[in-house]
């Protein structure tokens, strides 16, 4: 099966994965969704992330908190493959008055809407995770 979105398809296993109870997700590798993955990482959203190999391939293992400690409630992807979403640096949006983070990809790389307005940066709207 050809996944054309990668966005998607890392968000979607991930909230399964919280979903299911899974302790841990393996995604295929990309470097795009190395960066994904990292800032939920920084913002605690998962526990850890290790890039590993995997019937010979590379794979990110993603592994989540436990059920008591689960600190990921929901997402929305913004931009898909059918309507890309770019925001100026005076339109990144703020994800529940602040209590989430919108993913944005910069030309500097993945960051969160707050880093990108520090940065006087702009981009694609990702997604909004909370």
């Amino acid at each position: 099966m050809l996944i054309t979105d990668p966005v998607a398809d890392t968000l979607i296993r991930i909230k399964n994965g919280y979903l299911a109870s899974k302790s841990e997700v393996v995604i295929p590798y990309s470097a795009f969704k190395y960066e994904i993955v990292k800032v939920l990482k920084q913002f605690k959203f998962i526990e850890d992330l290790k890039k590993t190999e995997h019937q010979g391939k590379p794979v990110l293992r993603v592994h989540l908190y436990d059920k008591k400690k689960k600190k990921f409630t929901d997402l929305r992807q913004i931009s898909k493959p059918g309507c890309r979403v770019y925001v100026g640096k005076k339109k990144i949006p703020y994800v529940r008055e602040g209590y989430g983070i919108c993913l944005i990809s910069t030309p500097k790389g993945v960051m969160t809407g707050e880093e990108a307005r520090r940065k006087g940066l702009g981009g694609e709207l990702l997604a909004e995770v909370w």
